[in-house]
């Protein structure tokens, strides 16, 4: 495995008055594995932890505890310009991740720049290389960022994640912000990259349809914690968990062979006052009194792992 996440804990104290301190668990417990050249699907609701996860794998929120892996190395013990080769990450909005002050290749090269000894001609050279990768024209290295299309601009966002050869990209969201028929060149570009490069994904998103599309494994959290974890197929075709199955239901465009069930009602929890046992059992349709008592626990049932003491 490429990449091993154990028990990532992240809780932000939260101060309710003069004595009172209260603690967000952004995500709580969260354990994973990533195979080399693989895609994970990172899905939930708004509020369940999925940007804190990509926050916390980067770098840029410091973790409360658990333990994060790199080819059998804890990943925070590598040096900076070890973990900028190790891991990047694409953003959600390409039109606020530029900045619009800098040309094409000065966004691409800056990572170059930074992090290694290249000249600024062998930086503009490199620049212009990713981006006839990614599918930009080479003439377009001058143009700043507002002289390009949210597709266009996404691109650029690859090219610059891809600067410093990383064998992991997070890519969150990154197509939400695109119309549908670019976020399929988008994802096809990624998909030919991950063949050409030997790439691995962690891909968030609340569009089923493309997590469906694009990943070999799914990973759906809820409320900071997983509540159903396993392949594609698996969690797609065959879901056990509620939850999974309302965000299934609840999404249209998903084709689904499984018992999908009744689409997901109600609202997500506050997770400064989270519910006792299931947190998800207020919203369940198959809760019962117990759910409301018992913590499940995430463990293997029927090819998959599941946190649900009714299935």
């Amino acid at each position: 495995m490429i990449l091993e996440v154990k028990d990532l804990k992240k809780h932000y104290p939260v101060k309710k008055s003069y004595k009172e301190t209260k603690m967000v668990k952004a995500l709580d417990g969260v354990s994973f594995s990533v195979a080399k050249q693989k895609t994970l699907g990172i899905v939930g609701e708004s509020g369940c932890g999925k940007s804190t996860l990509a926050k916390s794998l980067m770098a840029l929120e410091e973790r409360s505890g658990g333990q994060i892996n790199y080819e059998g190395s804890d990943m925070h013990s590598l040096n900076s310009k070890e973990f900028k080769s190790a891991i990047q990450m694409i953003f959600q909005d390409p039109y606020s991740s530029l900045n619009p002050r800098k040309k094409a290749w000065q966004l691409i090269s800056e990572p170059l720049l930074i992090n290694t000894d290249l000249s600024k001609k062998e930086c503009f050279d490199r620049s212009v290389e990713l981006m006839t990768k990614v599918g930009l024209r080479p003439e377009m290295a001058e143009r700043y960022p507002h002289m390009f299309s949210g597709g266009q601009r996404q691109r650029l966002g690859i090219a610059r994640a891809l600067a410093l050869h990383p064998k992991i990209l997070i890519c969150d969201e990154p197509v939400s912000a695109l119309d549908v028929s670019i976020q399929a060149q988008v994802l096809n570009l990624l998909m030919e990259l991950q063949d050409e490069l030997g790439l691995t994904y962690l891909f968030i998103s609340h569009d089923l349809h493309v997590v469906n599309h694009i990943s070999d494994e799914i990973l759906v959290m809820y409320l900071g914690k997983i509540v159903e974890y396993g392949t594609r197929e698996k969690v797609f075709d065959q879901s056990l968990h509620p939850y999974t199955k309302a965000l299934i239901a609840s999404s249209p465009s998903v084709d689904s062979k499984g018992d999908k069930g009744p689409p997901i009602s109600g609202e997500l929890p506050s997770p400064l006052n989270p519910p006792t046992g299931c947190a998800f059992h207020k919203r369940c349709p198959i809760a019962t009194q117990r759910c409301s008592e018992v913590e499940p626990l995430l463990e293997e049932k029927n090819g998959r792992m599941v946190a649900c003491l009714e299935v």
